[in-house]
């Protein structure tokens, strides 16, 4: 009798300490928002952006696929049929600030859907030629790192990584369907950038001159016209053709 008590009492005391844990967890994650919250509401230099402050690619309207719902910004892919221009060309629904950024570093929450694909670009030029924003802009990666055929072409392709350029150090993403928390860091005056994933630096890269040229070099953007070229642009987030929603984005220009 004594031997059953004794295991009982084992029992609740572990399922106690999982309880704990788990709560510990879910306190640090609020604790960790509260704390940035806190911290960006008493610098008065971050700015709120919200779905007003984003236009279509190339001017114009967000197009009717973005939508602000309980403060976020979703995008509802359209089908192939409202895809096609008249001519026959087949059509993107990227959306672009309204303001032009150079150095800046900007922080905002991201979901992705299941088997989705996105990305967050900046340095993006509205000029004729370029057709679409990862012509001329640098990227960070948005991916279900699981499910989405593109983790599979390298690390560099990856959710956080400085798309085909930088793989990120680690796998800091959450499960598809939470949110993560990203900080971008572009400062041309110190030629470097950075991208942080839930807390977790994890990649670091020349922003412009010879060594993001030298970067360059055997990638995808090899000898691309303009790529990375603008120190100051748009900063867009991609219609990959998935499901993704953007939160709490807020933006500090740095001098």
């Amino acid at each position: 009798m004594k031997k059953v008590l004794l295991v009982a009492l084992m029992v609740l005391a572990l399922q106690a300490c999982k309880e704990n844990a788990k709560e510990t967890s879910a306190d640090i994650d609020a604790e960790t928002a509260a704390e940035t919250d806190m911290k960006m509401s008493e610098d008065n230099e971050w700015t709120e952006l919200s779905l007003d402050d984003w236009q279509a690619f190339k001017g114009g309207p967000a197009p009717e696929f973005w939508k602000e719902e309980d403060g976020a910004i979703v995008f509802y892919p359209p089908s192939d049929e409202a895809r096609m221009s008249p001519d026959g060309e087949r059509k993107s629904f990227n959306i672009v600030t309204k303001n032009d950024y150079s150095s800046f570093v900007l922080s905002l929450e991201w979901k992705i859907s299941d088997t989705g694909n996105s990305g967050i670009m900046w340095g993006v030029s509205e000029e004729d030629k370029y057709k679409e924003p990862y012509h001329t802009g640098l990227e960070i990666q948005v991916l279900d790192n699981e499910k989405h055929p593109d983790a599979k072409n390298g690390t560099t392709h990856q959710a956080g990584a400085l798309y085909d350029l930088v793989e990120p150090s680690e796998d800091a993403t959450k499960p598809v369907g939470e949110w993560n928390l990203a900080e971008i860091t572009v400062d041309y005056a110190a030629n470097k950038g950075s991208s942080v994933l839930n807390g977790v630096e994890v990649a670091t890269f020349p922003v412009g001159g010879p060594e993001l040229d030298q970067l360059l070099k055997g990638s995808k953007f090899d000898g691309w016209d303009g790529f990375g070229k603008f120190k100051t642009g748009k900063i867009a987030l991609q219609d990959h053709g998935d499901v993704v929603a953007f939160r709490n984005i807020k933006i500090k220009e740095l001098k």
